[in-house]
């Protein structure tokens, strides 16, 4: 099976975005030349999940960020929601996470970068997830988006790595230890 693998930034008070989903705060920070692993991380995996929040808003970027296959999970959209530009680099499905999942287990993928906080709270409870990085900006911004909510059990993780950077960013690397069994 196709294993999820989360890198994602929150602020130092836990949020990915604010309440109305925007990301001003990360896209502000000055971070050098710093890549705080993401490179290396994108090149680990064959494509990205996200859902229609995170895809709202990457779309907007010029140009398009992602070099791989995109699939936004959306019960909503349709492909004729993309616009021209996108064509051929996003695909838009209705499918659960374990049905995606087995439907790219035949496939050649091998490792989804899996991104935005509803899809990575459903593959998580949905035991889906190998691997989470967090990497924590120095910002609070005192309300949002969180990236975790409820879950039917604790998940226990492994501490596999951290590193901090000059700009401040520390970002932590977990393997999940129990995945929730649905």
């Amino acid at each position: 099976m196709v294993t999820g693998h989360v890198f994602i930034a929150t602020s130092l008070d836990g949020f990915i975005a604010r309440p109305d989903g925007t990301i001003d705060w990360l896209e502000h920070q000055d971070t050098g030349a710093e890549d705080h692993g993401y490179d290396a991380f994108m090149a680990s995996v064959d494509g990205l999940v996200m859902g229609r929040g995170t895809f709202e808003t990457v779309r907007q970027f010029d140009p398009w960020p992602y070099a791989k296959p995109v699939i936004v999970l959306s019960q909503t959209m349709s492909e004729a929601d993309l616009p021209d530009r996108l064509d051929g680099h996003v695909e838009i499905s209705r499918e659960t996470p374990v049905d995606l999942m087995e439907r790219l287990s035949t496939t050649r993928w091998s490792r989804a970068y899996v991104d935005g906080g509803q899809v990575i709270q459903s593959f998580l409870r949905e035991g889906l997830i190998e691997t989470l990085t967090l990497t924590r900006i120095p910002i609070l911004i005192g309300s949002g988006r969180p990236l975790f909510g409820t879950l039917p059990q604790d998940v226990q993780l492994e501490h596999l790595e951290t590193k901090s950077f000059p700009s401040g960013f520390v970002s932590s690397t977990y393997r999940v230890q129990n995945p929730i069994t649905p």
